[in-house]
């Protein structure tokens, strides 16, 4: 169970994953090396899985941001599943849902040529929905 140090450490390092164990000590009230244990301990436990970077997409020249809801056309998803793990970078998630639609995906591309290649492939395995990203508010 985690208590609210931890619960600090989480967040603090989920907003800059790059700071130095001594001003997170700073920030949760340790010194550098119990907060140095403490995040050896989250990271042993799983409760800390990885370190990311936030990219800046429009930035990296991708600049089209999409949701894709995906019905399947037959109990077989393999063919499916395929044709996303060969789609990545440009599949950013895919997530299987209940509800509407089988799975969810996020995505972003180049371009909307790039996304109706994208679409006009994905037809070949699947029904869809789109979205598009206006803004993130």
């Amino acid at each position: 169970m985690l208590d609210d140090t931890d619960k600090r450490i989480i967040e603090e390092l989920s907003k800059d994953g790059r700071i130095t164990m001594k001003k997170l000590g700073e920030k949760v009230h340790l010194s550098g090396q119990a907060t140095a244990n403490r995040v050896l301990k989250l990271e042993e436990d799983g409760v800390i899985e990885g370190y990311t970077v936030q990219v800046n997409h429009s930035k990296a020249g991708y600049t089209v941001h999409a949701f894709i809801t995906i019905f399947t056309k037959s109990y077989d998803h393999q063919p499916f599943l395929s044709f996303v793990e060969r789609q990545r970078p440009l599949v950013a998630n895919n997530y299987k849902i209940s509800g509407e639609g089988c799975y969810l995906m996020e995505c972003r591309f180049p371009s909307n040529k790039e996304l109706d290649r994208f679409l006009v492939e994905l037809n070949h395995y699947t029904n869809y929905k789109l979205s598009v990203v206006i803004s993130k508010s």
